[in-house]
């Protein structure tokens, strides 16, 4: 297998670590980016060209607390499919990888329409729980509406991705990715500049440009699954496989989604600190600045998570451990550089999304206070999530659970906590620092307690028997 080369893929389980991971994950890394570049359009138009950019960024703001709950369980799709996926990928088990995929097709269809029906129903609902303010409410509830018409777009792309990541081809969705994205800037400029249409603009930019990509990923990944070939036939429907992905999905979902509803109650602490609206938008355009550090740390760990679940299934364990300092290594560099930038011209970066006149200097003095807090703790969270990644590709999802848990419930409690102390916007960015600093330590105890993290010794040099799924 490992003299073997095909077009866009690349085999984990061989090769130098340091290269074939960066090979494999600088793509990723480049998805990371292009995904957040849609929602960095978004406002940067909005707040720019809307009739009232302010109060159309505090929309997009508000409303992306509610769609990223929804949008955790596509995140969830993805990871817990691309680790099953590599780990039989790993095993060179052909019949039961496309068992997997036909699998993770029919469940995760399932829970996507059960989502759009929730998100449609309750939606206003969740942004009136929100406390969303009057002025643009119905801005915020077209925007959610829309993105929330957009999530077998996003559930087929997440899914498509990961699958195509862990067959060793991080390359393509990167490339469809870029081509969308360059759609959406596209589209951005011509529903809200030229046809005035404000946040729903953006919203169906977004929608269109996903569609897209998500049905060039889809063709090609059927392309893939021909070329597995397989003696025996796949089943359409596996109950164990299901199982196996439901294990993996569910801690990342309730991961993505535990964290979606922290920012729902701490938005909501937000709006209430400043019936103006200002401490809101400061909040959410350092908030994005922030996230876009993190998911381009993320993208490297799930390259890491797929690295480790197919040298397990191998039985490289040597290998995972060096992978593991390998991307620990990247990573810090990444978070290294966001530091550096953020801390640097954070007004600059702040007055990127809502024209000068529109941003209060209010408004502008919260952005600043949380980039400078926030940003500082970078590289602690970077250590948390490349340990996270390592222990999840190892099958370690108690530990990936609990740290991450841990890591929240802080987070949140301490927004309550310090600003009712009196401590007012610094209470939300302390908390963040001091909940990134405990779910390190945790997640690194989970890290040294792993066992194919602490080298072949502890395991038989044979590969791993995986035991045929039964119906």
């Amino acid at each position: 297998m490992c003299g073997m080369k095909k077009s866009a893929e690349i085999n984990l389980t061989c090769g130098k670590v340091w290269k074939t991971l960066l090979l494999y994950s600088l793509p990723l890394f480049g998805s990371a980016m292009v995904q957040q570049f849609y929602s960095l359009v978004d406002l940067l138009v909005v707040g720019n060209f809307a009739a009232e950019g302010a109060l159309a960024v505090d929309a997009i703001g508000n409303a992306t607390v509610v769609v990223n709950i929804l949008l955790a369980f596509a995140l969830g799709a993805n990871g817990g499919c691309s680790v099953t996926v590599a780990r039989y990928r790993g095993a060179n088990d052909n019949k039961r990888l496309r068992e997997t995929v036909n699998t993770a097709l029919i469940a995760f269809s399932a829970l996507c329409a059960i989502l759009m029906a929730l998100g449609f129903g309750l939606g206003k609902l969740s942004l009136k729980a929100l406390s969303v303010h009057g002025a643009y409410f119905n801005d915020c509830a077209d925007y959610l509406y829309i993105y929330v018409g957009s999530l077998p777009f996003v559930f087929l792309y997440n899914l498509g991705c990961g699958i195509c990541s862990a067959l060793g081809d991080s390359k393509t969705p990167f490339i469809f990715l870029v081509v969308s994205s360059v759609l959406n800037i596209a589209l951005d400029l011509l529903f809200v500049c030229a046809f005035h249409l404000d946040v729903a603009g953006a919203a169906w930019a977004t929608l269109i440009s996903q569609a897209i990509s998500s049905i060039l990923t889809v063709f090609v990944l059927i392309k893939k699954m021909k070329s597995v070939k397989s003696e025996e036939t796949p089943r359409k429907f596996n109950k164990k496989i299901f199982k196996e992905l439901a294990v993996s999905s569910i801690p990342i979902m309730l991961q993505q989604s535990f964290v979606s509803i922290g920012n729902f109650f701490v938005n909501k602490r937000i709006n209430g600190l400043d019936a103006t609206g200002d401490a809101i938008t400061g909040f959410t355009t350092a908030f994005k600045l922030v996230s876009i550090a993190n998911m381009g740390i993320m993208s490297m760990t799930n390259g890491l998570a797929n690295f480790a679940s197919q040298n397990k299934a191998a039985a490289q364990y040597s290998r995972i451990k060096q992978g593991f300092v390998a991307v620990l290594s990247y990573s810090l560099v990444i978070s290294i550089v966001f530091l550096a930038l953020l801390l640097s011209i954070p007004r600059q970066l702040t007055a990127l999304f809502v024209q000068s006149e529109k941003l209060t200097e209010a408004a502008m003095a919260y952005s600043v206070q949380f980039l400078t807090i926030v940003s500082s703790f970078l590289p602690v969270v970077c250590v948390k999530i490349v340990a996270d990644g390592a222990v999840r590709g190892c099958g370690g999802n108690l530990g990936f659970t609990i740290s991450t848990f841990t890591d929240l419930i802080i987070r949140v409690a301490l927004v309550y906590v310090l600003t009712d102390a009196g401590w007012g916007f610094a209470g939300v960015c302390w908390a963040w620092a001091i909940g990134w600093c405990v779910g390190a330590v945790i997640a690194l105890g989970f890290w040294f307690g792993t066992k194919c993290l602490r080298g072949a010794k502890y395991f038989d040099k044979k590969p791993i028997d995986i035991p045929p799924p039964t119906e």
